[in-house]
């Protein structure tokens, strides 16, 4: 158990604290110092994220440090011989974003261990791609993704480029939790060289996005883009891509600027329809056919565009997802590059339509838990056994992966593709809402929506915790008039009948999810989010047409929230 007060007076007296965060302690209320050091913030499976400041409970020097301590034992446990392959690390356009990048390149550089790094941010793929293409033990990403300015975060990435899975980073985390207080740890006492990587790096991996085109010869005339890096790190690589493929871009100029406040968007999620405002005065401004943007560090895409009627319309990760399954298999099917193994890979809570589209082209589908680290440590496991070809990846929360020399979901292949595919359409007349009009009328409708719920404070944890044991205690029986057939726990890896008798086992690592099927094909998946305070409730709404579908999202909700006496 933590006493806050001691420990907020061992920080305010610590010698080598920065004056910005002794100033920030000295100025804290009551409630604030409480928030900063009732915990220690956590290092997961998804890495570190956290708010900035000091504290045992935000991100700062001291915690990348301690991470990056910890990292280095790993490495040197694992790899005692081969130091000088190094670690590549990067980061996006966040504040102390290149400090933590120079911090945790000194301690690694502390127990002899070669750093790699940039002259400037760089894209979460790109460091992914960076690792494997010099062949270095590991890879360390600083950035806190999409969440708001105030924010930074920590990720770490295997020889292959992909983060690191729970049966990989568990003994890192142990490691870790073994170094006590985050203030206390000091460096190695080797030594080793940092070197800045040139931009043959850059050119490699612009090289081999560019790759992935299905349809190169594709005219570009009468095209229009305008694409938003959202203050972050896509912009000088997309601005690459663009110019090699010869595309109409129009650049949203105030948000590529790599500002960390993220100023001039009022999010810098593009999951969040308030992150393409300004993005869609301009298409407006340049009749655009399509909008792209990208979160600050360019692992997510979003995707609007103008439709049939003329207005812009914005797609989710599911649509964009199931939009661009039925392109790339259709025009590899084309090819007859397809195989009886190929495979496409999503997240147990991604919308069913991408899989009722891959099953027209023959293709399967393993579906992994949430998080792109599984798909890319899939890739790795299918090159060596060569039981199943990878065709494509994705996860509702706007992640899409296609060529797989990067390990990570990836903006820049995205843009590509999605880029290529709207064209594609409107060469032959259609916009993407009527091609995907089409497929659901083709195959059926569907509706997936993810709603959270905020549970922050120390309490918080706990409220999510029994939210999952009451929905394990009393199974969802029936939403929107349909009955269960089945459910999964991914907690305990089984899955029971609607009874609650186990009729098979879940071969996947453990996770805290729960996940409900009913008859008429719809789903819901709850779990705690990994890396913020909120529970996420997705409902994956299936019906024979759109009048049904209406509403239907929204009415499973309502549903849950009465059922678990949810106030939200």
């Amino acid at each position: 158990m933590i006493n806050v007060n001691e420990e907020y007076q061992k920080w305010l007296s610590e010698p080598s604290l920065p004056s910005y965060l002794k100033e920030q302690l000295e100025n804290m209320s009551q409630e604030e110092i409480y928030d900063a050091f009732y915990a220690d913030l956590e290092f997961g499976t998804a890495g570190i994220r956290g708010v900035l400041g000091p504290g045992t409970n935000r991100l700062n020097v001291y915690i990348v440090r301690k991470a990056t301590v910890g990292f280095a034992k790993y490495l040197i446990e694992k790899f005692p011989s081969s130091l000088d392959r190094g670690v590549v690390i990067s980061h996006d356009n966040r504040h102390f974003s290149r400090d933590f990048t120079l911090e945790a390149a000194k301690v690694l550089n502390s127990y002899g261990i070669k750093a790699f790094i940039f002259d400037s941010l760089r894209p979460t793929p790109e460091l992914s791609y960076a690792v494997r293409y010099k062949n270095a033990l590991a890879g360390i990403m600083i950035t806190a993704s999409h969440n708001p300015p105030e924010y930074n975060g920590y990720k770490v990435y295997d020889e292959n480029g992909c983060q690191l899975v729970p049966q990989k980073i568990a003994r890192l985390v142990e490691i870790i939790s073994s170094l006590g207080d985050a203030i206390d740890v000091k460096y190695g006492g080797e030594s080793s060289i940092t070197e800045t990587l040139n931009s043959d790096v850059d050119e490699a991996y612009v090289k081999d996005v560019l790759s992935i085109q299905l349809n190169p010869e594709l005219s570009k005339k009468d095209f229009k883009i305008v694409f938003s890096p959202q203050h972050g790190c896509s912009l000088e690589r997309a601005k690459d891509v663009f110019n090699a493929l010869g595309y109409d871009v129009t650049y949203v100029e105030e948000q590529c600027i790599h500002n960390p406040d993220f100023n001039a968007t009022k999010s810098p999620n593009p999951e969040l329809p308030e992150a393409f405002e300004l993005s869609i005065e301009y298409a407006k401004r340049v009749n655009a056919d399509l909008i792209i943007n990208t979160d600050p560090d360019a692992d997510r895409l979003g995707v609007a565009f103008k439709d049939k009627n003329g207005e812009y319309v914005l797609h989710t990760g599911n649509q964009t997802g199931a939009l661009l399954i039925n392109y790339v298999l259709g025009e590899r099917a084309k090819r007859g590059l397809l195989k009886p193994n190929s495979t496409i890979f999503d997240t147990i809570v991604t919308s069913s339509f991408g899989e009722e589209i891959a099953a027209k082209y023959g293709v399967k589908t393993e579906h992994l838990l949430t998080g792109f680290k599984f798909i890319g440590d899939k890739i790795h496991e299918y090159e060596i056994s060569e039981e199943k070809t990878y065709e494509f990846g994705y996860e509702e929360s706007y992640g899409y992966l296609i060529g797989t020399f990067v390990r990570d979901k990836d903006s820049l292949q995205a843009i590509v593709m999605a880029c290529e595919m709207a064209n594609y359409y409107l060469k032959q007349g259609k916009t993407l809402d009527v091609v995907y009009t089409e497929l659901e009328e083709e195959l059926s409708f569907h509706h997936d929506k993810l709603y959270s719920i905020y549970f922050k404070g120390e309490g918080g944890k706990g409220v999510m915790a029994q939210i999952l044991n009451t929905l394990r205690m009393k199974p969802i029986e029936s939403i929107d008039g349909s009955k269960l057939v089945k459910y999964e726990d991914y907690q305990v890896r089984e899955r029971y009948d609607a009874k609650g008798k186990v009729i098979g086992e879940i071969n996947l690592p453990k996770s805290n999810v729960l996940k409900f099927y009913f008859k008429d094909g719809s789903t819901i998946a709850v779990r705690p989010s990994g890396t913020e305070p909120k529970c996420k409730f997705y409902y994956g709404a299936v019906a024979a047409s759109a009048e049904q579908i209406n509403g239907k999202t929204a009415r499973m909700h309502e549903e849950v929230l009465k059922l678990l006496n949810i106030d939200a």
